[in-house]
């Protein structure tokens, strides 16, 4: 379906008004600081021994108690021995807008108050409170370059308060605890709990490299909840400003309709969003582990988003650089775009970055899910800092994965869709967990729980449940859980998700529990989306129409078949009016899920049109690979034909060479092509003395317009081979350039056995207790390339199995010759001496060493070719 036009983010208009002075208070030593609406914060100074504490109360109900605020460095113990020197207030009120979230357009009013202290050697501590509609905050600010060793801050409840607590890791996946305050422990951001009628969730806003992350830890008998730092020393070059350490207070609605963690974060670091584009994903992982690396299942993934309007499909972990840049091409042509899984140490340092996320733009992907980081220490967040810089230089969208949660991180960096921080459909999630997901994790930001498991799974929830997850849940990118079978056997099902949008213009929270049930309504345009999903028990849930304008709405509602346990959808019909409520029986940890739009004589459905890119033809010559030696030619045509019934307008047909490499040809344009005409072109590309050596796409495109639907984009590439200069003498292959390489666990290593996934990770080579210092050491399934341009006529290596697997292995080893079989070892398992072998390569241009995994899988078989070298004259 067409993705709804987004506005411009712009710069964040903010504006800090000087606040009257506070009234007279009875004494100097506490300050209270009102919010636009029912909340308060108030902090006290005790003069005995000068330590300061914060509260908040709603509606004149004391919802957090005093506790201690304070900050220790290594230059001054900021807790005790205070003295207040000075308060200033203003209102700060903002707009600004989004790119994800509950609503695009924000708007935001909190009165500030800066309470500055000092100890008796005049170190300076100030204390920033914010107070909104929503929830309380307060940071810290020092002047100078700092270190800090601890904070005193905490926050007091009443030890029989209801919980929901999330024991802590740091990749936040744990199930979450219905328990109380007086629960000990560790527990993560969000932490829910209930204070007499209100609520209060304790997270923290607007942390980033420099500072790091945080948890709560409660001890037995203690009545605080006391906030513990990542890690023991963090180093402020500059003047400090600490996170917010940020309390949303109020009902349940309030919860799970606040904003307040984008609110409190710095305003976007850039403002040109037309790149940016949320929207629906096909994904493969979870319902069949190995398919990311296998090419032809993730054409039929890249099929299925195709027909049915997503717009995404993310190729998870196991993909190929031999085949990605031929899948995102199918894809772009179909009007899907490709998304790439990586470790996040693939891209943990400056190189990497500046090698590996250049490649992916020049391939054509869209964006990158990074996984596994599962730190909130300082130095993990500046990796973040930096990956967000990079990928945002580039226009490249972001999934961060194994990650810690939202802390604003949406708003300051518009490029970031989603994050995990939770137990998602991967983790096979009891459905008693579900409701609380949307009134803890959920308000923090975008949650990438991958919704909608039909038929992987522990199958608890009831497919209506599944298919309302993703309006319930809020996730830029929504990365559906199941294969595109599971779907098609549930059409019913498929239709609704085939409308979804995954951006909203508001979001009214109807009605909900975090123990039993969570009803939402997300408006997208003119229709409303409404979600139901419940916990235990069935029962009737209920949907309050009243957030809906006047008139008459038509209601189309899905939910259970009773007479099937597993079985497809029913759908609905109603005519209904604000003043109404929606009620749908529900079965145990059942849902529903609806779609509303205004009625008008004739209309019998909700549903939009998707959209269908037409079939096209794109012929590129010449289609065998080419040699071109650096400061050469090649000439190149590309003819491209519109064959699928459409008109296509503003059609260009073009090259985009590699950087330094020069075009001779214009551009080809058509203001209007039908079904069965095409355009065509010719280009005479140089290319360049520093070009890398190496295989390199050359590609031919043609892109145009269709009513309605973002511009596309087809494509297909010239193979140039850059050869590097032929090896001569008797060189090592690890001291060769390698103009490709695929390997089954990690990077292939030089001089050292495969290890883990990590480059320079491995050990000596070893095989059968024998040290090799030369060789290559390689997971299988593995391959690499060397060009030897007909110069050798013999390779010799030492084969077998790396020793430092705990358990052995079988592989393969292969050796070809310009895709010839010059060698094939058979079946190798387990441990003992390495096979020496003799092959001839006269002749060969391009020499492939391949191992496979014998058959079994590929656990344990680190495979090396020790003592690797070519004879060349």
């Amino acid at each position: 379906m067409p993705r709804p036009p987004r506005p411009a983010l712009g710069a964040a208009i903010a504006l800090a008004l000087l606040a009257p002075a506070p009234p007279a208070q009875a004494a100097p030593d506490r300050w209270v600081v009102d919010g636009p609406s029912s909340l308060s914060a108030q902090v006290a100074l005790d003069p005995a021994d000068g330590t300061v504490t914060f509260a908040a109360t709603r509606d004149g109900r004391q919802v957090l108690a005093p506790a201690p605020v304070g900050l220790r460095t290594t230059r001054a113990d900021l807790t005790r021995g205070l003295r207040p020197i000075g308060r200033r207030d203003r209102v700060v009120t903002e707009r600004y807008a989004m790119t994800t979230g509950k609503r695009l357009q924000r708007s935001s009013r909190m009165t500030e108050s800066t309470l500055s202290f000092q100890d008796e050697h005049g170190e300076r501590l100030d204390l920033v409170v914010r107070v909104a509609a929503d929830g309380v905050a307060y940071r810290y600010s020092t002047p100078g370059p700092v270190t800090v060793t601890g904070e005193a801050s905490a926050f007091a409840l009443p030890p029989d308060a209801p919980a929901w607590l999330l024991p802590y890791n740091a990749w936040y996946e744990a199930n979450r605890v219905r328990t109380t305050a007086a629960a000990t422990g560790e527990f993560g951001y969000p932490s829910l709990f209930r204070v007499g009628q209100d609520h209060v969730l304790l997270t923290e806003s607007d942390v980033d490299g420099r500072y790091s992350g945080s948890r709560l830890r409660h001890t037995e008998g203690s009545p605080l909840h006391e906030v513990v730092l990542a890690d023991q020393r963090i180093t402020s070059p500059g003047p400090l400003r600490t996170p917010w350490r940020t309390a949303i207070i109020g009902d349940p609605a309030t919860l799970g309709e606040s904003t307040l963690v984008d609110d409190l974060a710095p305003p976007a670091k850039f403002t040109d969003t037309s790149w940016i584009a949320p929207g629906k994903v096909a994904w493969s992982w979870l319902s069949e582990h190995s398919s990311p690396g296998d090419f032809e299942r993730q054409k039929q993934y890249v099929d299925f988003a195709a027909r049915n309007g997503w717009q995404y499909t993310l190729v998870d972990e196991g993909w190929s650089a031999q085949w990605v840049p031929e899948l995102i091409r199918y894809a772009r042509a179909r009007g899907v775009q490709i998304l790439l899984w990586f470790r996040w140490t693939d891209l943990d340092t400056p190189e990497e970055r500046d090698s590996v996320l250049p490649q992916v733009k020049q391939w054509g992907a869209r964006g990158v899910k990074l996984d596994f980081m599962e730190s909130d220490s300082q130095a993990r967040y500046q990796w973040y800092d930096a990956v967000l810089a990079k990928t945002a230089e580039l226009r490249l969208m972001v999934n961060f994965h194994g990650s810690t949660i939202p802390h604003g991180l949406a708003r300051t960096w518009p490029h970031v869709m989603t994050m995990e921080a939770v137990r998602g459909a991967e983790n096979y999630p009891p459905a008693a967990n579900n409701p609380v997901q949307f009134f803890t994790r959920n308000v923090a930001g975008s949650m990438d729980y991958t919704p909608v498991s039909l038929e992987v799974g522990n199958r608890e929830a009831s497919i209506a449940h599944e298919v309302a997850l993703p309006v319930v849940y809020e996730s830029g990118w929504t990365h559906f859980a199941d294969k595109p079978e599971a779907y098609q056997r549930h059409p019913r099902a498929l239709r609704y998700l085939n409308q979804l949008p995954t951006t909203w213009d508001r979001t009214e929270v109807l009605t909900g529990d975090p123990d039993t049930h969570a009803v939402v309504a997300r408006r997208n345009a003119d229709r409303w989306f409404i979600g139901g999903i419940s916990a235990g028990e069935a029962r009737t849930l209920r949907a309050p129409l009243n957030f809906l304008d006047g008139g008459r709405w038509l209601v189309e509602v899905i939910r259970d078949d009773p007479a099937h346990t597993r079985g497809d959808v029913q759908r609905d019909t109603h005519l209904l009016h604000p003043w109404q409520t929606l009620t749908v029986d529900v079965r145990a940890n059942g849902g529903f899920a609806a779609i509303a739009c205004r009625h008008h004589p004739g209309l019998h459905t909700c549903d939009q049109p998707i959209p269908q890119v037409p079939t096209t033809s794109l012929t590129v010559t010449p289609q065998q690979v080419v040699d071109a030696p650096k400061g050469t030619t090649v000439e190149i045509t590309g003819e491209f034909t519109l064959t699928g019934d459409a008109r296509a307008t503003n059609v260009v047909l073009t090259t985009t060479p590699p950087q330094g490499w020069q075009v001779d040809g214009p551009p080809v344009r058509r203001h209007l092509l039908r079904q069965g005409e095409n355009i065509s072109g010719k280009w005479t590309v140089r290319v360049a003395e520093h070009s890398p050596t190496g295989n390199i796409d050359l590609p031919v495109h043609a892109e145009f317009d269709l009513p309605g639907q973002d511009r596309v984009h087809v494509e297909q590439a010239v193979r140039v081979f850059v050869p590097p200069p032929a090896p001569t003498g008797t060189p090592y292959l690890s001291d060769l350039p390698f103009t490709n390489e695929t390997n089954g666990w990690g990077p292939v290593e030089r001089d050292l056995s495969n290890g883990e996934t990590n480059s320079g990770d491995g050990n000596p080579l070893t095989i059968g207790a024998v040290v090799y210092p030369k060789g290559i050491g390689t997971h299988a399934p593995s391959e690499l390339s060397v060009y030897l341009g007909g110069q050798c006529t013999t390779f010799t290596a030492a084969i077998g199995l790396d020793d430092e697997t705990t358990s052995p292995g079988s592989v393969s080893f292969q050796v070809l010759g310009d895709d010839r079989p010059l060698h094939d070892s058979g079946v190798l398992r387990g441990r003992g001496p390495a096979r020496p072998i003799q092959v001839d390569t006269t002749g060969v241009r391009l020499l492939t060493l391949r191992v496979t995994d014998g058959g079994d899988g590929r656990n344990f078989d680190h495979a090396d070719w020790a003592d690797a070298r070519l004879s060349c004259t």
